[in-house]
């Protein structure tokens, strides 16, 4: 490698060599003509170097340079090991993308890459079976043009990804996809379509299970309790405590089995009715009622309700939310405590909330809270007669509302559950029929 020169030395070279013309242009007696022909060497000489370079860059398919003369040398040096370099590189990302495609090609669900457009940019084997993509062929076509459904069009518009899309792409298969969109690097997105027919008849037959096992056990109850009351009556002392607790225990397990009812039903309806507008003042005295008659003598009820303020929706779901929360703060609250129930109208709509000065709960259990029969204490749980299905329910019934439950809570302190209903399922009453807002105490 030639050693790299400073803009003064390369001057002092280009003096050195004129002043060599001119002295042998002197000799010869020719200063000008030595000068113009040995510039006019030089610059042929370069332009040879050039000629040479541009030859081996995009005519020959040599790897090695040709051999270079003076600094063209390290030239072209310097040029072959970018060439070595970035060589290397390619290699490396070839090796990287087919490594992905691999990958790729290994999963068990559509891949799809898209550009800003949503135009096909790659796809992997599955799509062809779930999507019913063809790989080159719809290479550049866009997602939307091939999956034809409005609904699928106003979610790529919408550019909000957040949550799944299901669709059945191929009508003669007649499986449902679950389509999920990821944004990465500069603009591009992946979409993965997972086949979750399976899933959805597996959800289904669980649900139908359970449905009927609870239609089923729900009549031998009934005899059974309706027996207990006729032993419960007759009964002699040493007997008593005995069917005082199979009571209890039969007590229990027709609430579990009435709320599994419950639960089944909110999941076999189709469709809510949001344009309908609930009687609130109604809903709330009912509510209010059941609450009495549940808590103990020493609790205190606080109900700060604004009756103008309503919504639309299935007066069954929302008394169903509503009436499981307040239940569970009854509950698990200490005697004494005081249960404060409110529905205000917010920023954001109109917010619902039920808090408790109980034992509180950890937040290590705030995930899983809404999982069927999950319960933070069983043995707590089993003495309150709680079966887990309370949140189960609430959380169903507030999913036709896109209305979420929050939770904020305080080992030893107490528990707060809310969630709000928004603007566009709010009505709000310019007269109130029922009792005016404000704060009750029971």
């Amino acid at each position: 490698m030639t050693e790299s020169l400073t803009s003064r030395q390369i001057g002092v070279r280009l003096v050195l060599l004129l002043a060599v013309l001119g002295l042998l242009g002197w000799v010869l007696n020719a200063v000008w003509q030595t000068l113009f022909f040995g510039t006019l060497a030089a610059l042929v000489w370069h332009l040879r170097q050039q000629q040479r370079l541009s030859d081996w860059l995009w005519r020959d398919n040599k790897l090695l340079p040709p051999k270079g003369q003076g600094y063209w040398e390290e030239i072209f040096n310097g040029l072959y090991r970018m060439q070595s370099q970035h060589r290397r590189k390619q290699r490396h990302l070839a090796h990287l993308l087919r490594q992905f495609r691999q990958g790729a090609e290994a999963l068990p669900d559509a891949a799809v890459v898209l550009d800003n457009d949503f135009s096909i940019i790659w796809c992997n084997k599955m799509a062809t079976l779930h999507l019913g993509l063809q790989w080159p062929n719809d290479q550049s076509q866009r997602i939307d043009n091939l999956l034809r459904m409005p609904e699928f069009t106003q979610y790529l518009s919408a550019r909000e990804f957040a949550e799944p899309f299901e669709m059945v792409p191929i009508p003669t298969r007649g499986h449902k996809v679950e389509i999920r969109i990821i944004s990465y690097g500069d603009g591009q997105y992946l979409l993965i379509g997972r086949d979750v027919q399976r899933v959805r008849q597996l959800e289904g037959m669980r649900r139908n299970f359970v449905s009927n096992v609870s239609h089923e056990l729900k009549t031998p109850l009934t005899v059974l309790y309706g027996y207990l009351e006729m032993m419960a009556m007759s009964a002699p002392d040493n007997q008593a405590k005995a069917i005082a607790l199979m009571q209890q225990q039969a007590t229990r397990m027709n609430a579990m089995v009435e709320q599994l009812l419950e639960l089944s039903r909110m999941e076999s309806a189709s469709t809510i009715e949001l344009n309908k507008p609930i009687n609130l003042a109604s809903l709330m005295a009912e509510v209010k009622n059941e609450a009495q008659g549940l808590a103990s003598p020493s609790h205190q009820l606080v109900f700060d309700v604004d009756t103008q303020v309503s919504c639309y929706g299935s007066e069954m779901q929302l008394h169903s939310a509503f009436s499981n929360l307040i239940s569970n703060a009854i509950r698990y609250s200490v005697d004494g405590g005081q249960i404060e129930v409110s529905w205000q109208k917010v920023a954001l709509g109109v917010k619902f909330s039920v808090s408790d000065q109980g034992i509180g709960i950890d937040t290590s259990h705030f995930n899983r809270l809404t999982e069927r029969f999950y319960r933070v204490d069983d043995a707590r749980s089993r003495d309150n007669g709680g079966s887990g299905l309370g949140l189960a329910i609430v959380k169903h019934a507030l999913s036709a509302y896109d209305a979420e439950l929050t939770l904020t809570s305080e080992l030893g302190k107490g528990s707060c559950f809310s969630f709000i209903i928004p603007n566009k399922y709010v009505c709000v009453s310019s007269q109130d029929e029922g009792s005016t807002p404000g704060a009750i105490n029971t």
